[in-house]
């Protein structure tokens, strides 16, 4: 009866029960099961193109973007949708640098160009917490960070402080960030300059002039804040030291020929 509400013979049904499976459907099934196990342990933020690049890696294989696409969506996995907020503060400065980076945000060479911004997170009931960064364009690396329970100059001043600790003598990198009350004070000028840094802003309420920051912060926050709910500033900040390891140590990406930011640094090095 179900034979003939398909509209097949009973004969196609038994040869396609006893058939063998081929061997692309067998290396279907692999890459599957592949996905599945990558998707739980990553907490579903890999998109088709990165699951692509971890398990081409992981079996020694070349296979195309297209295939993982459909197999995704044969097996019923999708990455996690990012949510954009993008929010401009308004601050009297008392130092401003020209937008020198000016939207060239490639680098040849590691500490050649930084970019900088804060971001706020929640935790517990109403609680916020600011996180600090300095990622180099060189590689997308996240250079230096500090998490703290204010937005201030101290919490901006340890990330520089800690960045500039890894520099060569002969390293003087181009630092762009917003015009956040932290980086247009005389403090922050005073410390550049020490350190031989030249300075670049954004362009008031042009968030796209330090868009790698930007993207960065949506990253972190899709692939890792927005699936948790976070009590205490130590769960929180354990968090984000895991997913900062986990992006410069373990994230594969397209643009740096499939390799983490650490790896793509070390063959520059």
């Amino acid at each position: 009866m179900l034979c003939e509400i398909a509209g097949i013979t009973r004969a196609a049904y038994y040869k396609w029960l006893k058939r063998t499976p081929s061997a692309r459907e067998l290396q279907n099934e692999e890459i599957i099961q592949e996905m599945k196990a990558i998707h739980e342990k990553v907490e579903g933020i890999y998109g088709y193109r990165r699951m692509m690049m971890t398990i081409n890696r992981k079996l020694g294989q070349k296979f195309n973007h297209k295939r993982y696409y459909r197999l995704m969506k044969v097996a019923g996995i999708q990455s996690v949708i990012r949510q954009k907020k993008k929010r401009y503060k308004h601050s009297t400065p008392q130092h401003v640098a020209e937008n020198v980076l000016n939207r060239e945000f490639s680098a040849e060479k590691p500490n050649e160009k930084w970019v900088t911004d804060v971001t706020e997170f929640k935790y517990g009931l109403s609680k916020k917490a600011y996180l600090s960064a300095i990622r180099d364009l060189y590689d997308g690396s996240i250079v230096s960070y500090v998490l703290g329970h204010s937005n201030n100059n101290n919490l901006v001043f340890k990330t520089l402080d800690k960045a500039t600790k890894l520099l060569e003598k002969d390293q003087h990198p181009l630092l762009h960030s917003d015009r956040g009350f932290q980086y247009t004070s005389r403090g922050f000028k005073r410390k550049i300059d020490k350190a031989e840094i030249k300075q670049s802003m954004s362009r008031v309420g042009r968030c796209i002039d330090n868009g790698p920051m930007e993207s960065f912060w949506g990253t972190l926050k899709c692939e890792k804040y927005y699936l948790h709910k976070y009590e205490t500033f130590e769960e929180l900040s354990k968090a984000i030291d895991e997913y900062i390891y986990f992006y410069n140590h373990n994230r594969y990406q397209k643009r740096l020929n499939g390799l983490s930011p650490v790896e793509y640094r070390a063959k520059a090095a």
